[in-house]
């Protein structure tokens, strides 16, 4: 009976209960696409992973996140695959702590340039990093 009821005029059907529900989410607001394009850069403090996060769920709500991750995406994600290779070289024994002091610079590098874009970019100015491959297009 329960069926019926659902199906009758005026009853209360699958697309009447989730009536006002969008499939599509909402455009981010200027303030939260500038926030999201921030955090894009700073991620780069734990490498690739918090830009290719934002790129990949944000990109169609908001241009400046779209635009700003995919920059910090192209610039920190050869920067991990190459530490996270010679992290692995640094067990080796012996030599392996020259691999070890490389891994460090490489984070301090993406640190310390993504603490600069990120601060560019909250202040609503597009940041370019001067070496980047631009593999994500």
């Amino acid at each position: 009976m329960v069926h019926e009821a659902r199906n009758a005029p005026g009853g209360d059907s699958q697309s009447d209960r989730f009536e006002g529900s969008s499939a599509a989410p909402l455009p981010l607001t200027p303030s939260e696409d500038r926030q999201w394009a921030t955090i894009a850069h700073f991620g780069a403090i734990l490498g690739c992973i918090p830009a290719l996060i934002i790129y990949s769920v944000f990109r169609s709500r908001g241009p400046f996140t779209a635009q700003e991750s995919k920059e910090a995406l192209n610039f920190t994600f050869p920067l991990t695959i190459v530490a996270i290779v010679l992290h692995l070289l640094s067990l080796l024994p012996g030599i392996g702590w020259i691999f070890a002091v490389l891994v460090v610079a490489i984070w301090l590098f993406l640190t310390i340039n993504g603490v600069r874009a990120g601060i560019n970019v909250n202040k609503s100015r597009p940041y370019r990093y001067g070496l980047n491959l631009r593999l994500f297009r």
